[in-house]
């Protein structure tokens, strides 16, 4: 018989580490994962104590998911406290810089790439091989964006980041689901925290580019993008792997006219 949907959404006894969660919309994702009952593992790369909001009895792990090295030892850290692999890995750290294409500095550029691609699939490949030492099934839920389709301005990098890493988790979707391993990705819009949230209160110019591109009208709520992550880790999603979620009030639909 279909489970109930109530019962859906309950995620007591899943294992769920996310990267980059000392971040707003990282903090909204593990405050939801950990309100339906899942055991959440935070990833950054600051002071536990810079960290706003994170539940005090949760884990926390300082490290740099583009570090092979530093990722390797944050998942022994986790066996050797929880005593198995996370269920679920939320690949989120990310970063963004606003430039003109043309006066874009190259050290920003290895920097955003660095963190943006090289450590999803850093962390990615590290869980994976862990999971088919071990033999056992996980979920890579890697965060992209729509720009990831459209050339937002002055944030070019930033686009091709996210399409970069949309194509990794669809290779990882791809080749790694005879093992059960799964790969999925959410593509959030305008979401209202960060740089985003800063340029749409103080630039007019851009809250009015803006909110011409998004249909619906207004920012995106970081409690929207962590409902996306609920479902997707959820049973309903069971059957979906190389899929991408797209969470964006139509932002996509870009231009309007």
């Amino acid at each position: 018989m279909p489970m109930p949907e109530t019962d859906r959404l309950n995620f007591s006894g899943r294992l769920i580490l996310i990267s980059g969660g000392a971040g707003a919309l990282g903090r909204a994702i593990s405050t939801a994962l950990h309100s339906h009952g899942a055991d959440v593992v935070t990833n950054d790369v600051v002071d536990r104590s810079a960290v706003v909001g994170l539940d005090p009895a949760a884990m926390y792990v300082k490290a740099d998911v583009a570090d092979s090295t530093q990722v390797a030892n944050m998942i022994d850290e986790i066996l050797d406290t929880k005593g198995r692999l996370p269920d679920v890995v939320c690949c989120h750290a990310g970063l963004v810089d606003s430039f003109p294409i043309q006066d874009y500095p190259i050290e920003e550029f290895d920097r955003l790439m660095r963190l943006n691609v090289r450590g999803a699939f850093v962390l990615a490949q590290a869980i994976s091989q862990r999971w088919l030492e071990a033999r056992v099934p996980g979920h890579l839920i890697f965060t992209t964006s729509w720009v990831q389709d459209i050339p937002w301005p002055e944030i070019g990098p930033y686009n091709s980041s996210k399409a970069a890493v949309r194509q990794l988790a669809h290779s990882f979707a791809r080749e790694l689901a005879p093992h059960g391993i799964r790969a999925n990705t959410i593509a959030p819009g305008m979401v209202n925290s960060g740089m985003t949230k800063h340029l749409w209160d103080t630039d007019e110019s851009y809250r009015a580019r803006a909110a011409n591109a998004i249909p619906l009208g207004y920012l995106q709520a970081p409690e929207s993008v962590a409902d996306a992550f609920l479902f997707l880790v959820s049973s309903m999603a069971d059957y979906m792997t190389g899929s991408d979620l797209l969470v964006d009030g139509g932002a996509s639909l870009y231009p309007l006219n």
